[in-house]
């Protein structure tokens, strides 16, 4: 009997060091400098924007890129009020999506340019350091003459941003590979007629790939264009197994990316839970590297 407790005790403090040794190897996975679009969450920040923040900050997301930017405000925030929620919360602001049409008379360019003045200044206030465009109005996709009128747009803005300190980019989905005029891609044609020093790219690597073409081809043709990424799958990052991300962190330098930021649009689980899952799946992959703060 005594034996017997002997043997008990031992298995037991086995299986407790086993045990043991699972925990801390788990908690000496590296924190990664990862940012969440806000999109990601859009449900629930609408309802309870301090809440929201800091459930984001609990999963280990280093910054944030809001998409809630609107007269001024970030979510209805004051811009220093919400980077100082965030600080609180141990993350910044990093970047931003928001977006205003082109302007397509004189007044409405004036009006456009002021717009952007405000938008800035409250960027600033908010200590972002990136302002993305997501998208552009249907008729970009219309004619190269259209397109190029956009890309003479984001130019000026770009200046704009540049004078105050704020790089400005552009966010792409799908369309921009898909979309082919007089024989060439849009992609392709923004890439070639912004200003490098005015205009930067976030690549969104899911609709790059959605786009049926290949982050890594756009990352060698144009190095160092795309300060940001979107890293994106078609739910939870690393779940679908469609993206190869390997490849496409083994060309990150060549892509001038400073940034990851994770976003989710759709969802196996709450919304929470998903963007959770996404950035434990990305500390846990040993080639994912990513500048530190």
């Amino acid at each position: 009997m005594k034996k017997r407790s002997i043997i008990s005790i031992i298995l037991l403090l086995a299986v407790s060091g086993l045990l043991l040794s699972a925990f801390y190897s788990v908690k000496k996975v590296p924190r990664k400098n990862i940012g969440l679009q806000l999109y990601s969450i859009r449900d629930s920040i609408r309802r309870d924007v301090p809440g929201a923040i800091a459930k984001v900050a609990k999963m280990g997301y280093t910054f944030v890129e809001p998409a809630g930017y609107a007269d001024g405000k970030i979510y209805g925030m004051d811009p220093v009020e919400f980077k100082n929620l965030c600080m609180k919360n141990g993350m910044k602001v990093l970047s931003t999506h928001t977006s205003q049409q082109r302007p397509t008379t004189k007044a409405n360019w004036d009006k456009a340019m002021a717009w952007w003045d405000r938008c800035i200044d409250a960027h600033v206030a908010a200590g972002a350091k990136y302002i993305v465009q997501p998208s552009m109005g249907g008729d970009a996709y219309k004619s190269l003459d259209s397109l190029k009128k956009w890309c003479d747009y984001f130019n000026a803005v770009g200046v704009k941003c540049n004078a105050r300190g704020v790089r400005f980019g552009y966010h792409n989905h799908s369309g921009e590979f898909t979309t082919v005029l007089d024989g060439q891609t849009v992609y392709d044609y923004m890439l070639a007629n912004t200003d490098p020093a005015k205009v930067m790219f976030e690549m969104d690597l899911y609709w790059c790939v959605e786009g049926k073409k290949n982050p890594v081809d756009y990352f060698k043709k144009y190095p160092g264009r795309f300060i940001l990424w979107h890293i994106k799958d078609e739910k939870e990052i690393g779940a679908s197994g469609k993206m190869d991300f390997m490849s496409i962190w083994a060309a990150a330098k060549v892509s001038g990316m400073k940034y990851g930021v994770v976003e989710v649009e759709r969802y196996s689980f709450d919304q929470f839970t998903s963007c959770a899952k996404s950035i434990e799946w990305l500390n846990l992959q040993s080639y994912v590297k990513l500048p530190k703060k």
